[in-house]
């Protein structure tokens, strides 16, 4: 089953586009958790990460709300 059936051309950039957040968001939760594992870890990088980690969620948050506005009765 196709999820993206039926989607106008901004939709689905908006899908792609949270989907790249998405894959993003993970890949540096991974690349933290493996940094913060060495012998001496890199403070300052890691919260450099951490901070686009949030810079991320708050950007998947935006196009969340944009695909799935919140609709008040």
């Amino acid at each position: 089953m196709n999820d993206d059936a039926g989607l106008t051309e901004e939709e689905l950039a908006l899908h792609i586009r949270l989907k790249g957040l998405r894959q993003e968001h993970a890949d540096l939760d991974a690349a933290i958790e493996a940094l913060g594992q060495t012998a001496v870890p890199d403070q300052l990088r890691i919260a450099r990460m951490k901070r686009k980690k949030l810079a991320l969620r708050d950007e998947i948050k935006k196009v969340e709300d944009r695909i799935l506005p919140d609709i008040i009765a």
